[in-house]
């Protein structure tokens, strides 16, 4: 029979050693958004590189395309080559334009076209699609929204024609926030041709409940973004990584104190996990964070660890 200290003993050496272990990239591979670097002081895109080597997570979203390739000096002939060499691969690129202007259709499906040429050389096939802003008076009211809508179903046209898939990726502060808003947009756009890329912070923080939608549009869902959230309200100045400073009572400051690593705020990923194991999900999970309290590494190591004990028992 086995006494408590060798048990204990036992117990705490299993949870260190799956605390050590990196996610398992099976049926679901995990990525990282290169947007959370843009709240650091500038490093190389292969210092990057290494944090997605090093905590398991092994794909990327591009962010500010094509403008990426100007911030970090690389053409897409290195960047191949540097994750080839570290066993990484491009997922997506963060996608979008004045979808809500009729005249602008032409434009944005030739960006498209030239962001997807960009990520098939990487060997991805997924264009995740933001909409605009909803603050500016032309995003207002039904017409507006329609005519968004009709975009997606263009970019989702051609995607497919290019061997993607286009999905919408809802946000605070743009046109699809909150939940009548992704049911609205959910139901204008073609299921045949645009899906549902979902990011749970902003779900969550928009008033959407996270797991309903999960089980609503679970035959839509292409990727998704895993994001910890929870409303705080700052008690100080917000200081980026990077030095910039937002006013505590500002919008952005209330925003970052709301994000959080995998499991410290309030989403029930769980829960979200068993819905993709009923659909045998295969496919990208985008841990999208904000903000990273210690650092990018950091964080990555906490969420990996995450995703590793809590996560993959549920579905991997």
């Amino acid at each position: 029979m086995i006494d408590r200290r060798t048990f204990l003993a036992s117990l705490s050496a299993s949870m260190a050693a799956a605390a050590s272990r990196l996610p398992a990239n099976k049926n679901i591979k995990w990525a990282v958004s290169l947007g959370l670097w843009n709240h650091f002081a500038k490093v190389p895109l292969t210092d990057v590189f290494d944090v997605m080597r090093d905590t398991g997570f092994i794909g990327i979203r591009f962010t500010g395309f094509p403008g990426v390739l100007k911030t970090y000096d690389v053409t897409q002939a290195v960047i191949e080559r540097e994750m080839q060499k570290r066993n990484l691969q491009a997922f997506t690129i963060s996608f979008g334009g004045p979808t809500h202007i009729a005249a602008q259709h032409g434009r944005i499906i030739e960006d498209a076209k030239r962001a997807m040429t960009f990520l098939k050389g990487l060997g991805a096939n997924h264009l995740v699609v933001f909409p605009p802003g909803r603050k500016s008076p032309d995003a207002q009211g039904e017409a507006a929204f329609k005519t968004m809508c009709e975009g997606f179903n263009k970019i989702g046209e051609v995607a497919g024609e290019m061997g993607f898939r286009a999905g919408l990726h809802n946000h605070l502060d743009e046109m699809v926030e909150g939940p009548e808003e992704v049911h609205k947009c959910m139901a204008l756009t073609n299921p045949k041709l645009f899906w549902f890329s979902p990011d749970t912070a902003h779900l969550h923080l928009g008033g959407s409940n996270v797991v309903d939608m999960y089980k609503k549009y679970k035959d839509r869902l292409m990727s998704m973004d895993y994001k910890d959230a929870k409303w705080t309200t700052p008690a100080a100045d917000w200081v980026s990584g990077n030095g910039k400073v937002y006013a505590k009572d500002s919008s952005s400051a209330k925003f970052f104190n709301s994000i959080y690593d995998l499991g410290d705020g309030e989403i029930d990923f769980p829960s979200c996990h068993k819905v993709l194991k009923s659909i045998k999900f295969k496919g990208w999970i985008c841990v999208d964070l904000d903000t990273a309290r210690q650092g990018p590494r950091k964080s990555y190591e906490r969420s990996g660890a995450y995703v590793v004990n809590k996560l993959e028992p549920i579905y991997v």
